[in-house]
This record gives C-alpha cells, sequence and structure tokens, in this order.
C-alpha cells in the first residue's frame, strides 16, 4: 500500500473539523470521487455553514478520480452482500475504488472496521 488513502466522507469531514485523531494523515495522498464532494458539501451547507462548504468544494475537487462500469457492479454487489449493515453507495464505490488503487479506505464508519484494506479511525 502507498502513502495514499481513500478518504470516505466521514474522515474527510473529521479532518475538515480538526479531529486530532485524523492528524497523521494530514499530507497524506487523498482520493476521492465527486459523491464525496457532494456529501461533504451537503454536510456543511445542512448546518448553515455555506463558508466551509465553499472551501472543502474548492479544494476537494482535485482529488477526485472517476470510477468506471466494473466499480459499480463490484460496489452493488458489496452493498447488497452487506445490506443488513446498510452500507452507503458513496461508500461501497470508495472502497472499491481503493481497492482498485491498492490504497487503504480511510473511515470511521464502523460497518467498515474489520473489513480488509480500512483504516478505521473514530
Amino acid at each position: 500500500m502507498t502513502d495514499s488513502f481513500y478518504f470516505d466522507s466521514y474522515a474527510l469531514i473529521e479532518l475538515i473539523l480538526g479531529n486530532k485523531n485524523y492528524e497523521p494523515y494530514i499530507g497524506k495522498g487523498i482520493i476521492i470521487t465527486k459523491l464525496n464532494v457532494f456529501e461533504v458539501f451537503y454536510s456543511f451547507i445542512r448546518t448553515g455553514d455555506e463558508k466551509t462548504a465553499t472551501y472543502a468544494l474548492n479544494n476537494l475537487i482535485n482529488f477526485v478520480v472517476d470510477f468506471d462500469a466494473d466499480t459499480i457492479q463490484q460496489a452493488a454487489k458489496l452493498r447488497l452482500m452487506r445490506k443488513k449493515d446498510n452500507l452507503s453507495m458513496a461508500d461501497c464505490i470508495g472502497y472499491v475504488t481503493a481497492r482498485k488503487h491498492e490504497i487503504n479506505f480511510l473511515t470511521g464508519d464502523i460497518q467498515f472496521k474489520d473489513m480488509p484494506n480500512v483504516e478505521f479511525v473514530k
């Protein structure tokens, strides 16, 4: 694995909010999809913090990678296989994208804690 991580939306928000547990990931390579940018932007505007939302949007867009039909298929199968865990579409796509890029999936979502290639940080 490289010095890059796929940051899920939870990890991005916690990093932006200054969660000390995410400090070791400052300066690491970030890979995300537009789905994460949407979720982070939405999270901040939902709380009325449009300034942070816009800042996040303008900066995170630089780390976006695209995903293909195979990623969609694998992510849908993962979501179906783990239906009881109620995994989000964005997280399933992110997890599969991380695997394809041979990097760890950085998250604070408990549903991913014991999965391979996951770095779990609360």
